[in-house]
């Protein structure tokens, strides 16, 4: 299993601390800003796992997620959602969607590879 990730947010705090926390652990680490941007990326690059905010302008999370699973490419990707919404309400329709797992912000760094490196072992 390749080791790319697309980290997908548009918060740059964010995006840098995941960026070298995954960059330390041997991941290949692409990043996007917004949906439109990640599709782009995730097309070419194929990653393994894609970490994706659902509030991002452009496109959100929950609709980038829809032409993700709609891509057969990407029929392997694993989806994470990193989001500060947290009702379950949000959680349900994110997983509903396809979603692999939902983690609600803020997180632990840590915890968060953690998962990702158990979810392409």
């Amino acid at each position: 299993m390749s080791r790319k990730i697309l980290i997908v947010d548009d918060e740059p705090n964010i995006v840098m601390s995941l960026e070298y926390a995954f960059k330390k652990k041997n991941f290949e680490v692409f990043i996007a800003r917004d949906g439109t941007e990640a599709l782009e990326i995730a097309g070419k690059e194929l990653p393994s796992i894609i970490l994706l905010d659902i509030m991002m302008p452009k496109m959100d999370g929950y609709e980038t997620l829809k032409q993700i699973r709609n891509n057969t490419d990407l029929n392997g990707t694993k989806v994470v959602f990193l989001s500060a919404k947290s009702k379950m309400a949000d959680v349900e329709k994110g997983l509903s969607l396809g979603a692999d797992s939902y983690v609600t912000k803020p997180f632990s760094v840590k915890k968060v590879i953690a998962d990702i490196e158990e979810m392409i072992a």
